[in-house]
């Protein structure tokens, strides 16, 4: 099954992986290395971390590895006139009079520090097919809230 990323989150999958095959791979082997220097394999603590670790992370690269594979690269329109995947949208909160930038990404690339929404969460639904100009209701734990599309673009 196909996951929609966009074209920054598949360049950080990429540097991600790159780095855990390259200098992630080589850590652990010293660890190993050195572990296995300190003697009796079935006694050595160090040695049984060290092959613990190295099991994650191995499944962490594989894990890595399908995603790139079932990755679906997909861009925002320049053009486009109503919210979509990939697109950054400016949102006014109705009540609160808050305004917050979104852009709506996929769901593994979500990071709400960054202003990065998940097209899968409530709110991203909500807005994606919405129009500048339009308000929205979007229910949420704390309860219902309306928001309003003020821009779309950077």
């Amino acid at each position: 099954m196909a996951e929609a990323i966009t074209r920054e989150g598949l360049a950080h999958l990429k540097s991600e992986l790159e780095e855990l095959e390259g200098e992630g791979r080589r850590a652990i082997a010293q660890r190993i290395l050195v572990a296995r220097e300190l003697g009796d394999l079935s006694e050595n603590a160090e040695y049984h971390a060290a092959k613990e670790d190295q099991a994650h992370h191995e499944t962490k690269i594989a894990r890595l590895t399908e995603r790139l594979r079932n990755a679906k690269v997909v861009e925002a329109e320049a053009d486009a006139t109503v919210v979509t995947f990939g697109a950054t949208v400016k949102v006014t909160d109705v009540t609160s009079g808050r305004t917050t930038t979104y852009t709506i990404v996929g769901a593994t690339e979500a990071d709400l520090k960054t202003g990065k929404l998940s097209a899968e969460s409530p709110v991203a639904k909500a807005l994606i097919g919405a129009a500048p100009g339009e308000t929205v209701t979007v229910s949420t734990p704390s309860g219902k809230r309306d928001l309003r599309v003020e821009a779309l673009g950077s």
